[in-house]
């Protein structure tokens, strides 16, 4: 099997760190479980400068090292690979955020896995025919048999795949959303998607 795993809030608990970061920059007390939108500047109800500050801060080496690792997500994804399964993190952190993010996985043991930033925002700056980002025209040319994302908004990168399975990573963001089709499945940790994952094999 091919597999897509989205970085931020599916192998790593982002919005945990960043609402702290929120509180001590801005005085934005948002607990986690509220965090309502995957838009984080509608979450914390900042403004778009403050945002901006924010995301800066966040894409640093130091605190994207800080992330701590969603329990079972290093297991789930070294199994797979075991198996045979091509593991493929595909994020939409900007490039400058591959080496820190690189450094993350391999801290966590993650050294096999292929890493990808996709370039869903059409960056000026994006680094164009690099050996770690991709273009949605070269995405499209790929297959994937599984998918884990929390994003709904990510949802639509995947239309070209009809049969793909996408397991998706439950937060408060994606609790109460409508997904697409039968295809998808709220799945609340990684046991659960492990568990997903095996009865495809079947």
């Amino acid at each position: 099997m091919n597999i897509y795993v989205d970085f931020d809030d599916c192998l790593c608990e982002t919005a945990r760190y960043i609402a702290g970061m929120a509180a001590e920059m801005f005085g934005k007390n948002v607990p986690y479980e509220q965090i309502s939108f995957f838009d984080l500047q509608k979450s914390f109800s900042i403004t778009r400068d403050q945002y901006e500050r924010m995301m800066i801060e966040a894409h640093t080496r130091e605190t994207l090292l800080a992330f701590e690792e969603t329990p079972g997500a290093s297991e789930t994804l070294n199994e797979w690979i075991d198996s045979g399964f091509n593991v493929y993190v595909i994020t939409g952190r900007p490039y400058s955020a591959f080496d820190a993010s690189r450094e993350w996985l391999d801290r966590h043991g993650l050294e096999r896995v292929k890493l990808y930033c996709l370039n869903k925002y059409g960056r000026d700056s994006f680094i164009k025919k690099s050996d770690f980002n991709l273009e949605l025209d070269e995405f499209y040319k790929m297959h994937f048999d599984l998918a884990v994302e929390d994003s709904t908004l990510a949802f639509k990168y995947f239309d070209h795949l009809p049969d793909l399975k996408v397991c998706v990573y439950e937060r408060p963001w994606n609790r109460t959303c409508e997904l697409p089709g039968t295809g998808y499945r709220l799945c609340p940790d990684w046991a659960s998607i492990r568990e997903f994952a095996k009865s495809l094999r079947n």
